[in-house]
């Protein structure tokens, strides 16, 4: 029997819950929901008002991995959905507003992608991204290398950036910006990755071509792009242990010299948000946006 509960005065149906999502460290489905539900203090403001691109994963990472941009079949009514423009035609997207959103869309197994913009301005960027990849042997201290150097470049231009893990092998530097059209804040993100590659030839390449990434971290700009996502603060990933898409301070980005000390399981989290709370939290403050130069 499909266990019943009831989140905030609506009634869900959790299913599989002893199901293995995880292989490498037995992480369960009833443990991912759990971990949402603890999380979603500081998760529900990453997602408010964004629509929602599933990344879903429902017999874990080695099994069949899709994305989902529109509302799934069976969505509850109470679901916040909306209308959202797009090149193919408008499409309606789900909304994660509130907690038993949050658990019913927990309870499909899915990364949660969101747009650099919010509903009710479609195409006005108010983040800014860049999605640090490292091409192998190059890893996350390569990217935090580069990390350090877009850090100073973007404040140059009065532009606070912060810094998480990626949840997979690299980092992704995000920063708030007052609505910007989201080609003019690509056209500025492509001009800073093409100056750290300048500045940094032996670490950096700007381009997407395979045979420029090994050894180098690709400075990703392109997913400033209105149609574009990112991971989500605090999200799973689809990984063979349970991965977090964690915020991490820069002084954990200035003394990292392995992988190990900038990956981040779903048990580490709590602890963390203990100790620092939400590192993510200027990005949702207005009065920290700056302008793009």
């Amino acid at each position: 029997m499909t266990p019943i509960t009831e989140v905030e005065g609506r009634r869900l149906a959790l299913s599989n819950l002893e199901k293995v999502l995880h292989p490498a460290t037995g992480f369960t489905k009833g443990e991912l929901l759990h971990y949402y539900a603890t999380t979603a203090e500081v998760l529900l403001p990453h997602l408010r008002d964004r629509p929602l691109s599933f990344l879903r994963y429902p017999d874990g990472p080695d099994g069949q991995v899709f994305f989902a941009k529109n509302v799934p079949p069976g969505t509850p009514e109470w679901v916040t959905t909306a209308e959202v423009p797009r090149s193919e035609g408008p499409a309606r997207m789900v909304l994660v507003q509130n907690l038993p959103s949050l658990v019913w869309a927990a309870n499909l197994v899915t990364e949660f992608h969101t747009p650099q913009w919010l509903i009710e301005a479609p195409g006005e960027a108010d983040r800014l991204v860049f999605d640090l990849d490292p091409g192998a042997p190059a890893s996350v201290v390569e990217c935090c290398e580069v990390a350090l150097w877009l850090r100073e470049r973007l404040a140059a231009d009065g532009i606070e950036a912060y810094a998480k893990t990626s949840g997979s092998k690299g980092l992704h530097l995000l920063a708030a910006l007052r609505p910007t059209p989201s080609g003019r804040t690509t056209e500025y993100a492509k001009e800073l990755a093409m100056e750290a590659e300048k500045a940094l030839p032996r670490l950096v390449v700007h381009r997407m071509t395979r045979s420029l990434r090994p050894g180098k971290v690709f400075v990703d700009w392109s997913q400033n792009a209105a149609r574009k996502t990112t991971a989500t603060p605090y999200t799973l990933r689809a990984r063979a242990e349970p991965t977090v898409s964690a915020p991490v301070t820069w002084a954990e980005v200035e003394e990292c010299r392995s992988a190990r000390p900038l990956t981040f399981l779903a048990p580490d989290i709590a602890p963390r948000l203990r100790d620092h709370g939400d590192l993510l939290a200027p990005l949702l403050d207005p009065e920290r946006a700056g302008p793009l130069p």
